[in-house]
């Protein structure tokens, strides 16, 4: 079955997957990891592509964003793969591809899809085992919104900058945020959308969506999860 095209459209936020091809390691050290930021950071400014949070796994690569043209996020990681393959390659005297195919991408509603999708991004560590709590991660955007931490790489979206009045008011509504768990529909939800490429978001939002796209932004009612039955909401 062809790929459908890649659903994204300028001015809405969207959740990007970067994987190490056969689930390779693509970071090996903390040195690849700053020039994998370094990278980012030019590529995301040049391409329109403000990064709102991030996390550096070992073999993938996790963001959220928002592109100002409809080709900001593909520029922004057709950089990078120029840039950080090489240098990867060259520095463990390797050849070949270093990413799995394409990147992944989803477009997220904002408000409750938004927030989650940053929860689930700074608890990758957690859920991985790497970690007990994401402020212990270093290689992420948590510690900017948690604790102030300087990141010339993060610009928030409004819903977040709108948490709290304030930015320690702000940092400490981000941070309650985490005080539960991401619920296991959620979770569910993210994910399958983020494989399949389909629209992270209300029945409403995708409606919406639909109707400015070539594409369905979701499946058919046959397409989801099994097991599982969708809410007004839209989650599983």
């Amino acid at each position: 079955m062809a790929r459908l095209p890649r659903l994204y459209t300028p001015d809405l936020p969207s959740h990007i997957i970067v994987r190490g091809n056969n689930r390779q390691d693509i970071f090996r050290s903390d040195g690849d990891r700053l020039h994998f930021l370094a990278c980012l950071l030019e590529a995301s400014r040049k391409n329109a592509l403000p990064i709102h949070s991030y996390v550096l796994m070992t073999n993938h690569v996790h963001l959220l964003a928002t592109g100002k043209h409809r080709d900001s996020a593909a520029r922004t990681i057709q950089s990078i793969g120029r840039r950080y393959v090489a240098y990867f390659n060259g520095r463990y005297k390797r050849t070949g591809t270093l990413w799995e195919g394409r990147f992944r991408s989803t477009v997220v509603e904002a408000d409750r899809y938004l927030l989650a999708c940053h929860r689930y991004i700074d608890l990758n560590p957690v859920r991985a085992g790497m970690t007990a709590h994401p402020a212990d991660y270093a290689w992420s955007s948590h510690r900017f919104y948690v604790h102030g931490r300087p990141d010339d790489l993060i610009v928030p979206h409004a819903l977040v900058r709108d948490l709290g009045n304030g930015p320690a008011r702000t940092r400490a509504a981000y941070t309650a945020l985490f005080d539960q768990p991401l619920e296991d529909k959620m979770l569910a939800r993210i994910r399958f959308c983020s494989n399949k490429g389909w629209a992270l978001g209300s029945e409403e939002f995708c409606a919406t969506l639909g109707a400015r796209m070539r594409r369905r932004p979701s499946p058919t009612a046959g397409g989801w999860p099994k097991g599982r039955k969708r809410s007004p909401a839209g989650a599983t």
